[in-house]
C-alpha cells in the first residue's frame, strides 16, 4: 500500500513539472516570435483640392425699408381717424381729419384781400397810363407822373403779396387732412377723435413703415474685413458677388436671398466693428423690424481649398493644429498645420498640407510617429483577424 501511494505522489509531481516547462515554452514561443497580425490598420482619407465657398455668419436686427413717422402741420381737433390700425396705407391716403373751420375762414379771408388788392390795381394802371401822355406835352409835372408810376408798383406789389397769402392759407387748410407720406404698413394710432395736436408736435400721431424690402444690419470686425481684402488681393480667392441668405430666430433659413448694399466707412472704436447694411425681399412679410437673425455673407471662392476632417486634428502642447499622416515607407509621421476656418465638418487647411497626403482619421492611438501601418480608405470594412478566422475554422470542423 505505501509502494502504491509512493507511485501516485511520483505520478503527479512529474505531470506539475512537465506542465509548467510546456507553460514556460509556450511563453517563450509568444513573446519571441513574430506578431501574428501584421502592421496595424489605420483609416485614412487622401487630401484633394477643391472648389470651396466661403461664408461667414454675422448677427445682426431687421430694420423696415422706409420709416415715416406722421405728425400734423398744423393745430386743431382731431375730427376723424380714417384708417384701420395696423392695415396697409397708400401714399397720399387720407389719415386724420383736423377741424378746418379756422383754415377755412383764414382762407376765405385771403381771397377777400386778394380780390381788393387786384381791384386797387385798375385806376393806378390807368392813372399812370394818363400821365405817361400828359407829361410829354408838359400838361402835367415830371413829379406828378413819378407819383402815378409808384401807385401802380405799389398795387401790384400788393396784389403779389395777397396771392401769396391766399397760398398759404390754401397750403394750410389742405394740411388739415394729414396724409400718409409712404406707402407702407401703419402701427396704432397714438391720438383718437376729439384729441388736440400742434403743429410739428414731437409725438407721432402713427408711424408707417415699409417691409416691402427689409433692411438686415450686420457687424463685422475691421480684422476679419482686413483679411478678406487681403485673399482678394492675392488670389486666394475670388468675388463671388454679394449674395446674403438669412438664419430666422427659430433656426429656420430665410427662402429668398438678399445682397450686401454697402459697409460703414468708420470702425466703432468701442466694439472695433464695420456696419454692414444688407437688403432682402419680403414679399410674404416675414420678416419684421426687430427680429435678430443670423445672415451668413458669401465672401469668395477658393478654388484650390485643403479640407481636413476635423476628428483627424488634433493640438500639441503648443497648442497648434497637428495631424498624423501616414508618408513614405508607410510609416506614421506628425505634421503641424495651420488652419483659419471651419467649413462644415472640416477644417479649412491654409499652410503645412499639400495634394496627395494621407492623413489618419481611424485607429489614431494604434499609430504612433514612426510605426510602420497598414493604410485603408477610411470607412472601408477592416479585414477579418486570423484568430478570427482561426476560430471559424475549428467551429466548422467540430461540426463535421
Amino acid at each position: 500500500m505505501q509502494t502504491t501511494y509512493k507511485t501516485k505522489l511520483i505520478a503527479t509531481v512529474g505531470v506539475l513539472v512537465v506542465g509548467i516547462m510546456l507553460n514556460g515554452c509556450g511563453k517563450k514561443t509568444a513573446a519571441g516570435g513574430p506578431p501574428q497580425g501584421g502592421p496595424p490598420e489605420v483609416g485614412v482619407v487622401m487630401v484633394e483640392p477643391q472648389r470651396v465657398p466661403l461664408t461667414t455668419e454675422l448677427s445682426g436686427r431687421t430694420s423696415a425699408h422706409q420709416v415715416a413717422e406722421v405728425r400734423p402741420q398744423v393745430g386743431g381737433i382731431i375730427q376723424k381717424r380714417l384708417y384701420v390700425e395696423g392695415s396697409d396705407v397708400t401714399a397720399g391716403q387720407v389719415l386724420y381729419e383736423i377741424d378746418p373751420a379756422s383754415y377755412q375762414s383764414a382762407f376765405a379771408s385771403a381771397k377777400a384781400a386778394q380780390s381788393r388788392a387786384e381791384a386797387n390795381i385798375i385806376p393806378a394802371r390807368l392813372k399812370a397810363q394818363r400821365f405817361e401822355d400828359l407829361v410829354k406835352i408838359k400838361a402835367v409835372s415830371q413829379q406828378e407822373y413819378d407819383d402815378a408810376a409808384g401807385a401802380l408798383k405799389l398795387a401790384e406789389a400788393d396784389v403779389e403779396g395777397a396771392r401769396s397769402t391766399v397760398e398759404t392759407a390754401r397750403i394750410n387748410l389742405a394740411y388739415s387732412r394729414v396724409t400718409a407720406p409712404i406707402s407702407g404698413r401703419i402701427g396704432r394710432s397714438s391720438v383718437t377723435t376729439g384729441a388736440l395736436v400742434t403743429a410739428s408736435q414731437m409725438a407721432p400721431l402713427a408711424t408707417i413703415q415699409q417691409l416691402d424690402y427689409i433692411y438686415v444690419d450686420v457687424t463685422q470686425s475691421s480684422a476679419e474685413m482686413l483679411r478678406l481684402k487681403r485673399d482678394l488681393a492675392n488670389g486666394k480667392m475670388r468675388n463671388n458677388g454679394a449674395r446674403v441668405k438669412l438664419i430666422l430666430e427659430d433656426g429656420t433659413p430665410y427662402p429668398l436671398t438678399g445682397t450686401l448694399k454697402f459697409s460703414e466707412s468708420t470702425v466703432d472704436p468701442s466694439t472695433g466693428s464695420v456696419t454692414l447694411r444688407t437688403l432682402f425681399p419680403n414679399p410674404k412679410q416675414i420678416l419684421l423690424p426687430g427680429m435678430f437673425v443670423r445672415a451668413i455673407l458669401e465672401e469668395g471662392v477658393n478654388e484650390r481649398a485643403i479640407l481636413v476632417p476635423q476628428r483627424g486634428v488634433t493640438r500639441n502642447p503648443k497648442g497648434d493644429a497637428m495631424v498624423m499622416l501616414v508618408g513614405a515607407e508607410e510609416k506614421v509621421e506628425p505634421r503641424v498645420i495651420k488652419v483659419d476656418r471651419t467649413v462644415g465638418d472640416n477644417w479649412l487647411v491654409s499652410e503645412g498640407m499639400k495634394a496627395g497626403d494621407r492623413v489618419i482619421l481611424e485607429g489614431i492611438q494604434k499609430a504612433r510617429p514612426g510605426t510602420t501601418v497598414k493604410a485603408v480608405p477610411f470607412g472601408a470594412k477592416p479585414a477579418e483577424a486570423p484568430a478570427a478566422a482561426a476560430q471559424q475554422a475549428a467551429a466548422k470542423t467540430e461540426k463535421k
